[in-house]
């Protein structure tokens, strides 16, 4: 199908992070595609590719000169991290909302109905959950990474971060506010920048949402067992002490 021209301010941009996901980030794409053909929003599509060493971009690439949904592509020089590639996108986004989304489609794209929804009702930030009572876990992780997301919850409760249920889950929208006022308090480069960005919404007295969603466990995480529990740990104790009072 050919690239429709568009002028429309969009509506929602998506954000989508990736590093070395040649083997299914096209066939991500288009899904987004096939499920935005069907709303009448203006849309587009931002891939901020994380140092990839694989055919990540030549495959988006491919992917976006077939498809109608506009798709933008940046580029990190080096492997940066998951949360300064999802703070690069939403800096270039031009939404009136932002979501980021894994760019595995864990949580299924059609899931962003319901976040919107809530968002156009006023709220700032909605998050999909995966531990709500209503969310449905067609295939889950395996034990050993449960367990972790499990804890990791428990740590951010018992040192007073976090209110919510499941702060990982990589499908969640914000308002254009919102991303106006997080962005320049926001510096947590790799995983626990999930945590940082539902921190300083709560202390910006921003309205949040956590809804259930859909969520199946479709490729191996790239998250390491040893060395990203740490680095997440130690990110969350340097969180627990920050301030996060808006630059004058």
């Amino acid at each position: 199908m050919a690239k429709a021209e568009t002028t429309k301010q969009p509506l929602i941009s998506i954000i989508i992070p990736a590093f070395n996901e040649e083997s299914h980030i096209a066939a991500t794409l288009h899904q987004i595609d096939e499920y935005l053909l069907l709303r009448p929003w203006p849309i587009e599509i931002i891939v901020v590719d994380d140092g990839s060493s694989d055919a990540t971009v030549a495959e988006v690439e491919r992917a976006a000169a077939k498809i109608v949904t506009p798709i933008h592509i940046l580029k990190n020089r080096v492997n940066r991290g998951k949360g300064y590639s999802v703070r690069r996108g939403m800096q270039a986004a031009s939404g009136d909302f932002v979501l980021f989304s894994d760019a595995d489609l864990s949580t299924p794209i059609y899931e962003l109905d319901r976040l919107l929804r809530r968002a156009q009702r006023g709220y700032d930030v909605v998050i999909g959950s995966r531990a709500l009572r209503n969310s449905q876990i067609e295939v889950h992780q395996p034990l050993y990474r449960e367990l972790m997301g499990k804890t990791f919850n428990l740590i951010l409760r018992s040192l007073g971060l976090s209110h919510f249920h499941d702060t990982q889950c990589g499908f969640k929208l914000f308002s254009r506010r919102a991303v106006n006022r997080i962005l320049p308090l926001a510096k947590v480069n790799r995983f626990a920048f999930d945590v940082e960005i539902l921190l300083i919404a709560q202390r910006l007295g921003l309205r949040i949402r956590e809804l259930p969603v859909h969520w199946h466990d479709l490729l191996p995480s790239k998250v390491s067992l040893v060395r990203d529990s740490l680095r997440m740990f130690f990110d969350v104790l340097k969180l627990r002490f920050r301030s996060f009072k808006k630059p004058q």
